[in-house]
């Protein structure tokens, strides 16, 4: 099943869902330098980028930034891998990102969204995030050797 390829322009920036725009080599370059993905391979950060629903930011052609979600497109998504570049940031451009990720087709009416991370809460509460409904409900496999 296709899903629409949205396009959203801000001044000279541009938020696409299109594969075709992806830039895996800056994906990873930024990935391996993160603290929740340092030790992926590019294999990795490949087959994770072609599985999901990406959101990559881009200064004309080059990408700046990404959100990938993994998402049934019904009734969950998970969000992952969120980043802007260092020189890019305190331009409000995760806040248009995430934006536009939520005015995609069908993802403000999934039932359950859910993410980690360590330093963002301020960021993700603006779009509704908040701690765990039912932390007693959720569980998880983790596996720290996996990247």
């Amino acid at each position: 099943m296709s899903h629409p390829v949205q396009e959203y322009r801000k001044d000279n920036f541009l938020v696409s869902t299109d594969p075709a725009r992806l830039d895996v080599d800056a994906i990873y370059a930024y990935l391996t330098r993160s603290y929740w993905a340092a030790g992926r391979s590019r294999e990795v950060v490949a087959k994770s980028v072609e599985n999901s629903l990406n959101f990559g930011l881009y200064d004309g052609d080059k990408q700046i930034g990404l959100a990938r979600v993994v998402t049934d497109y019904v009734l969950f998504a998970y969000l992952c891998d969120v980043y802007i570049l260092e020189e890019y940031r305190g331009q409000g451009l995760s806040k248009w990102m995430l934006g536009c990720m939520m005015s995609y087709p069908g993802m403000n009416s999934l039932r359950l969204w859910t993410l980690r991370t360590r330093d963002a809460h301020g960021l993700y509460r603006q779009f509704g995030f908040t701690e765990l409904s039912a932390p007693d409900r959720n569980m998880e496999i983790f596996n720290p050797s996996m990247p």
